[in-house]
């Protein structure tokens, strides 16, 4: 250790690049730069709610928790299930939706459309029938507009619990409209635009939701039989734990995850908060580290 080296400066930079390398990817450092050094316009100026919400280590449960009440439509999981490859290749997986996430939050107006391009044409050759005999079609505007109104749903919840700097409601609104513009160009006609009329369209789907044999199989293996080494797997374990609390009751109910009634729901949430506070401290020690997220 250098002299002007600060104690637990190693350790920091250590834990940081790792925990970057397993969320962006081998081309991660190359898409950093890309997409903090490009000049040009951008989507989403410095002061929007999205990049405060998306650039926070809060993402790490909200992504999870997403995952969790994604899976609860039956086509959507059934796309998923056939096609994603999120159990041979979860980090791979992980690693394409933080960069597409990165990409369309922080990067240029026109690395953003050709973001959003090539998940519409992934989308479009995505399409199959679901074990009940359902068509899908990944590309359907129904079924777009679910897995969006689930996740910025999820993500805000774990923001305004776990965030550095939760939103109030005006921020919490703009949220809402800055996430509708992405939504919109994937092909989501008439996003919500403020968590009132985000409440409405998860309501709306409340019918059509259910636990699939799928649905509860990606649970346990997200939950379960996460692709960790053992030392990982106490954290992992608090990020799982409070994923589940932030789901819904009902969604909770129907995909069986019972919240263990020893633990206080405060202690929970409290070990939540340290471990996002010590993912934030990891991560401050890389450069420009606003990119990292860590959506579904």
């Amino acid at each position: 250790m250098s002299t002007s080296e600060k104690p637990g400066h190693g350790l920091r930079e250590r834990v940081g690049s790792s925990l970057f390398s397993h969320v962006a990817g081998p081309g991660g450092a190359r898409n950093r730069a890309r997409i903090h050094g490009t000049p040009g316009p951008r989507w989403f100026g410095p002061e929007r709610p999205i990049r405060t919400v998306h650039g926070d280590a809060s993402m790490f449960i909200g992504g999870l928790s997403a995952l969790l009440l994604q899976s609860l439509h039956p086509r959507a999981m059934a796309a998923v299930a056939a096609h994603s490859g999120f159990r041979g290749d979860p980090w791979g997986r992980l690693q394409r939706t933080s960069t597409f996430l990165a990409y369309t939050t922080y990067g240029t107006a026109e690395d953003a459309q050709r973001a959003v391009d090539h998940v519409r044409a992934v989308h479009e050759r995505i399409s199959g029938t679901t074990a009940a005999g359902e068509p899908y079609h990944a590309a359907d505007p129904h079924l777009l507009c679910w897995v969006h109104v689930a996740e910025v749903d999820s993500f805000l919840r774990a923001h305004q619990r776990f965030g550095a700097r939760p939103l109030d409601g005006a921020g919490c609104d703009a949220y809402v409209a800055d996430t509708a513009r992405v939504a919109r160009a994937l092909g989501v006609p008439d996003p919500p635009r403020d968590r009132a009329a985000l409440a409405d369209r998860l309501a709306h789907y409340r019918p059509e939701l259910r636990a699939t044999p799928q649905a509860r199989d990606a649970a346990r293996f997200v939950l379960r039989e996460p692709p960790l080494p053992w030392a990982a797997r106490g954290p992992y374990a608090v990020l799982a734990s409070n994923a589940v609390r932030l789901l819904p009751p009902w969604a909770r109910a129907q995909l069986g995850l019972r919240v263990a009634p020893y633990l206080p729901e405060e202690l929970v949430r409290l070990s939540g908060q340290a471990l996002t506070g010590t993912i934030r401290w990891a991560m401050g020690a890389l450069p420009a580290r606003e990119e990292i997220t860590a959506p579904p």
